[in-house]
């Protein structure tokens, strides 16, 4: 299953979003989160989203981080936030903490993962000799599933370049996604959705199909189009606007606040439900 397929997305999708005040005063299961920009920023979680993650967490409502972000970077985060797991690598790996320790599961076995990081990397020197500017990501040394290059964290590209860093990994036959800081590129049929199902099975042994208008979904960017689609109680973070007109489907509510202001918003609409 590709990460974007606008066109197969349900018409509902395509409406404008609602004012967050709107969310429906029904009883929250749990909330998924992008981290970077909706939690973080500057690869920084801002304070206000960790005291919204501790206030969920004190409730007892799980949260789950699915991220394009490396294992190698994700990894102090799942020990240090209140969240139930971070999947990171765009549904690549999950890290799930067990008191001080990590329990690392993979969507992939050990032999597809090797045969595929050899062609992960001849696509990733296939970008850096035809995109001029393209540089990796500087979390690069934690990844083990994907490949990523910056356009907003460190380094700078323009949407013309973007667009050719996505068409080179396409043509290498990866998936490609933009996210608010890199361009992401992976093999399998993995996503952030098929980590969402895989997580909500893995930790509470429960269909996430059973229960899915009963779960947040909260987000940034452009990648996180298919899981606006899927969650009927999607939110973007205000700063989602600056891809407007690159968003085939938006959430279904905005908050008012961007990044970590945004998320303390979702959390107290989440909380004050219940």
């Amino acid at each position: 299953m590709k990460a974007s397929a606008p066109a197969t997305l349900e018409p509902r999708q395509a409406r404008p979003p609602l004012p967050l005040a709107a969310l429906p005063n029904r009883r929250i299961v749990g909330v998924m989160t992008d981290i970077d920009d909706t939690l973080t920023r500057d690869g920084a979680i801002e304070p206000a989203a960790l005291a919204a993650l501790q206030a969920l967490h004190a409730a007892g409502v799980p949260v789950i981080a699915i991220t394009g972000r490396p294992k190698g970077w994700s990894e102090p985060f799942a020990l240090a936030w209140p969240v139930q797991a971070i999947v990171a690598e765009n549904g690549a790996v999950a890290l799930i903490p067990e008191g001080s320790a990590l329990t690392t599961e993979y969507a992939q076995d050990a032999a597809t993962r090797t045969a595929n990081a050899r062609r992960l990397q001849a696509a990733a020197a296939r970008v850096l000799a035809e995109v001029p500017g393209a540089t990796l990501a500087q979390d690069s040394a934690g990844r083990e599933c994907d490949i990523a290059i910056d356009h907003s964290e460190f380094a700078h590209l323009d949407d013309a370049a973007i667009a050719r860093v996505v068409a080179v990994m396409r043509a290498e036959g990866l998936n490609a996604t933009v996210s608010s800081i890199h361009v992401n590129g992976w093999i399998g049929e993995h996503t952030k959705l098929t980590a969402a199902h895989w997580m909500v099975r893995r930790l509470f042994g429960r269909a996430l199909a059973d229960e899915i208008d009963r779960w947040v979904y909260v987000g940034d960017s452009t990648n996180d189009q298919a899981m606006f689609a899927a969650f009927p109680l999607s939110v973007g973070v205000a700063n989602l606007r600056r891809f407007a007109d690159r968003l085939d489907v938006w959430p279904a509510y905005l908050a008012d606040g961007e990044r970590g202001a945004g998320f303390a918003e979702v959390a107290r609409a989440v909380l004050g439900g219940r």
